[in-house]
């Protein structure tokens, strides 16, 4: 999480294939593994040490951001995500650029300078006069809202701790709107006082610290979202078998709308002699396994609660086949033996999770699915993760520490 107050300013000092190394000032601390926000766009850094990092760069972000166009010799604002006890100021956005704008025009007055930006038509329906705006990770008031643009004003200060001012008519800016006045215009705003309480302890987290936190979150019995960027583009909350209970079974088929699994280490299907689903399978390359229910349930298996104990079922040492019906409701998915290491998935994610937090390599995962059907993005996801006071860790922080 950032405020999109500037401190610091670096240099792309190169440009790689899927990295963007940065030459900056060598007090700054750096954590490998952790977040930066460079001109407002949020990377991993891959490695660090005074003076210099290295951020992972995607084909997707460069598609989304202007860093499809970034050169060797560019100067750019840094910001680190905000810690525990920090002061916050200015305004909350993700690191996750809403759209890319174009500066339409300049304008020198007596207070500053005025910007006039073109954004995407869906980014310009949420900004409002005197709401707040990220522009290249600087966090900027909105002055004027027209039909096709908008302008904010460049004051003194602004003009002289930022890159702002060397911007011409016909460039591009990355755009990202407030995360809070996005989260209170969709009815979230009951959940805005405990997300900002709880800051960084919710929402997106980095670095082995964040691992550490999802590893706690996951051995305390509570869920965790972990994005995957690359294999499926989703994003799925998470729990251990061990300890799941049926309300956290309600949660997931009431506020996620997503397709429930079962994650397992593949030696677990095999001493229950739950068998592979015939068939090709998906196109992640997803290990389906048959649908059981417990043996035992009085009813049809599909309430939350008998859905809960045929996952603590699966989880238990001493299960054994006969414990389950088959074909049933509860859908088993075997793990690469290797884990996030063979396969980096939110099934291996799980597992792995898992048995990081010293449980049963048996662990429940759930989709997010938006109230229109589409599956959640990661600026989705991420005001979910404030809204119910869940971490949020992605796939790549999890094979990299676990």
């Amino acid at each position: 999480m950032f405020t999109g107050s500037i401190e610091h300013t670096a240099t792309v000092s190169e440009v790689g294939a899927d990295f963007l190394r940065i030459t900056l000032d060598p007090e700054i601390q750096l954590v490998v593994g952790g977040a930066v926000c460079l001109d407002g766009v949020r990377l991993t850094m891959q490695s660090a040490k005074p003076g210099e990092l290295v951020a992972a760069v995607t084909d997707e972000t460069r598609r989304r951001t202007t860093l499809d166009r970034i050169t060797a010799g560019r100067p750019v604002h840094v910001e680190l995500p905000l810690a525990a006890g920090d002061r916050i100021d200015g305004h909350l956005v993700q690191g996750h650029v809403d759209g890319v704008g174009k500066v339409l025009r300049v304008d020198d007055e007596p207070s500053g300078r005025r910007l006039w930006i073109q954004p995407g038509e869906r980014l310009l329906t949420r900004l409002v006069a005197k709401s707040s705006v990220a522009l290249n990770g600087v966090s900027l008031t909105v002055a004027e809202v027209l039909k096709d643009r908008f302008s904010v004003v460049l004051v003194p200060h602004t003009l002289q701790r930022t890159n702002l001012g060397t911007l011409v008519a016909g460039e591009r800016v990355n755009l990202e709107s407030d995360l809070l006045a996005r989260m209170a215009r969709d009815g979230q705003g009951p959940a805005l006082v405990r997300a900002v309480s709880q800051l960084p302890w919710v929402g997106y987290l980095s670095g082995p610290a964040g691992v550490q936190k999802a590893v706690a979150q996951i051995a305390a019995g509570a869920g965790v979202v972990v994005w995957d960027p690359r294999l499926e583009g989703e994003g799925d909350v998470v729990f251990a078998g061990e300890r799941f209970r049926p309300q956290s079974m309600t949660f997931l088929l009431t506020q996620l709308c997503g397709h429930t699994t079962i994650p397992c280490a593949p030696e677990v299907l095999e001493r229950l002699e739950i068998p592979p689903m015939p068939g090709e399978g998906d196109r992640q390359g997803t290990a389906m396994h048959v649908p059981v229910d417990l043996a035992s349930a009085a009813g049809t298996g599909v309430s939350a609660a008998e859905r809960a104990a045929t996952i603590r079922r699966l989880a238990a040492a001493d299960a054994v086949p006969g414990d389950f019906l088959r074909p049933g409701h509860v859908f088993p998915l075997a793990a690469r033996p290797g884990l996030l290491a063979e396969r980096k998935g939110h099934t291996e994610a799980t597992v792995a999770l898992c048995r990081a937090a010293g449980l049963a390599p048996v662990g429940v995962c759930c989709e997010v699915m938006r109230a229109d059907g589409v599956m959640a993005d990661a600026v989705d996801l991420e005001q979910f993760a404030l809204r119910w006071e869940l971490p949020m860790i992605g796939v790549d922080d999890l094979a990299r520490w676990l």
